[in-house]
């Protein structure tokens, strides 16, 4: 079978390619069905992307590889597409935009813009044996609609990372990289709950607050969600990207609250209450029981100093943890690292070596924050090689 463009994955990025590329498209996918990190994304409402998508909120080795194709195919540029297939959306918080009803609008839309592009979908069906040609790339398919080689003119590997790999995912990318001899950057599991492994928080697993927490520098102000296993939530998903091994991180239990002039004011006035009585006022019950089986919290306000207090303040909003690990890919919402930029054009994510060879979405070292980023940067890195693909 010969090909214009054969794109790996039937993803986001993928999806998004092949309904742009023109010419003979073939996409071809080991699973049973496409885009299913879509369909299972934002409790199946897909989170597709962020009113605030902007190049800082993207790790990378190089932070500015991604600003080109960001720039290029926006936000609003999605928005409009949505808009234009009449799927209805909402913004929940911080500017994350959802479908109002499932998931599979998004999937049902990508697979309609294929059709109407004439793209060819192969499922089920697995690709080995990439090589350069003379006329571009081979590879040999095995599947139910077709086993045999194919040659195409351009290759664009949009499979993924490593995350989730119940849902399919492989290191296919790297490998396919690596044979062209593209560097690849290390790569780890990203946006993903810590563990600990005395099982510390057991006594309080469902128990959610609204925190700040830091790692590697970089803070999120979200909810922090206590779990059997260690901590979760979305403020300790968006700092997993920063956090390396054996580093601390540091959680405030009190980032909008002065709750040092809180306590003093309570203990003017409410003297005889029990501190933890008033610190529940701030915090979840079940969350101070725990803190008072860890610091000395007896006692009536009256009894406690400006400093006790002051030392306590600080300890809440300076709580210092080192987690044991994360729950690695199998939770992992994204993979950190990737096809290495350096080896790749920003303007049209083609490969500076390797003509006609594209790496797009997950693949690459471009990694977003929670919150839609992510399918942004599948939407826009795809749209940038389906243009140079088309001319």
């Amino acid at each position: 079978m010969k090909v214009d463009t054969a794109i790996i994955g039937a993803g986001a990025a993928g999806m998004m390619c092949a309904a742009h590329a023109g010419g003979r498209v073939l996409v071809v996918d080991h699973a049973r069905a496409p885009g299913e990190k879509i369909r299972i994304s934002g409790g199946g409402r897909c989170n597709f992307t962020n009113l605030h998508c902007d190049p800082s909120a993207f790790l990378s080795q190089n932070p500015h590889f991604a600003k080109s194709a960001l720039a290029r195919y926006t936000q609003w540029d999605f928005i409009a597409l949505v808009e234009a297939h009449g799927i209805p959306w909402h913004e929940k918080t911080l500017g994350q935009l959802f479908c109002d009803t499932s998931a599979k609008d998004i999937v049902a839309m990508m697979r309609r813009m294929m059709q109407v592009a004439g793209a060819e979908l192969h499922l089920q069906t697995t690709a080995s044996q990439f090589a350069k040609s003379p006329k571009g790339f081979t590879f040999d398919l095995q599947g139910p609609d077709y086993t045999g080689k194919i040659t195409a003119r351009n290759l664009v590997v949009a499979s993924g990372g490593k995350s989730i790999p119940k849902m399919g995912a492989t290191g296919l990318a790297y490998e396919i990289a690596r044979r062209f001899d593209l560097p690849v950057t290390e790569t780890r599991a990203g946006l993903v709950p810590f563990t600990f492994a005395d099982g510390r928080f057991a006594e309080i697993s469902g128990v959610a607050t609204p925190a700040r927490v830091t790692a590697g520098g970089t803070s999120f102000d979200e909810a922090l969600l206590f779990t059997h296993r260690g901590l979760s939530g979305p403020a300790v998903l968006q700092a997993s990207s920063y956090w390396k091994e054996g580093e601390d991180i540091t959680i405030n239990l009190c980032p909008e609250t002065n709750i040092l002039d809180e306590l003093k004011a309570r203990r003017q006035a409410r003297g005889r209450k029990n501190l933890t009585t008033e610190l529940a006022q701030h915090l979840p019950a079940r969350l101070v029981e725990h803190l008072a089986s860890q610091l000395d919290l007896s006692g009536n306000l009256a009894d406690w100093s400006d400093t006790r207090l002051q030392n306590l303040v600080t300890h809440l909003q300076n709580w210092h943890l080192t987690p044991g690990g994360t729950e690695g890919y199998r939770t992992a919402e994204v993979t950190l690292g990737g096809v290495d930029t350096a080896a790749l054009s920003s303007r049209s994510m083609m490969s500076k070596t390797v003509p006609g060879l594209y790496f797009i979405g997950e693949a690459v070292d471009v990694t977003g924050w929670l919150g839609g980023y992510n399918f942004q940067w599948a939407w826009s890195s795809a749209m940038a090689a389906a243009r140079d693909i088309a001319g």
